[in-house]
């Protein structure tokens, strides 16, 4: 599959941005309904960290600590597109943000760790930069 994220921009400390990750060109017999979708963030000198899930189905999610509360994950099925909308950011959001698919029907943990072990085309996104100004 391909994905394509957009959204991203500079914005003050404590404001909100919204990510958007389209997919497309999916396999003979797959649909975006099979597929959990992630977002991860890099920042500069780091580890990709991973942030959040949502699967295909009943929509189970995950949200990692640093995110909950300030983040949402939401999926459009009709658009092939899922959101991340990011509320009161902060200096240390700064990062290139990613969006990955793989096809299960949960999210945890595990789940995320298995989209970063595919990182790369057919699995990730380009990224799209978010930049926080204190």
């Amino acid at each position: 599959v391909q994905l394509v994220e957009s959204g991203g921009g500079l914005v003050q400390a404590g404001g909100s941005l919204r990510l958007s990750c389209v997919v497309s060109g999916f396999s003979f017999g797959v649909s975006f309904g099979d597929y959990a979708i992630g977002w991860f963030r890099q920042a500069p000198g780091k580890e990709h960290e991973g942030l959040s899930c949502m699967s295909g189905g009943e929509g189970s999610t995950y949200y990692t600590d640093s995110v909950k509360g300030r983040f949402t994950i939401s999926r459009d099925n009709a658009k092939n597109t899922v959101y991340l909308q990011m509320n009161g950011l902060k200096a240390e959001d700064t990062a290139v943000y990613y969006c990955a698919a793989v096809v299960t029907t949960m999210c945890a943990t595990q789940t995320m760790d298995i989209m970063a072990r595919v990182r790369g085309p057919g699995a990730w996104g380009q990224g799209t930069q978010v930049t926080v100004s204190t």
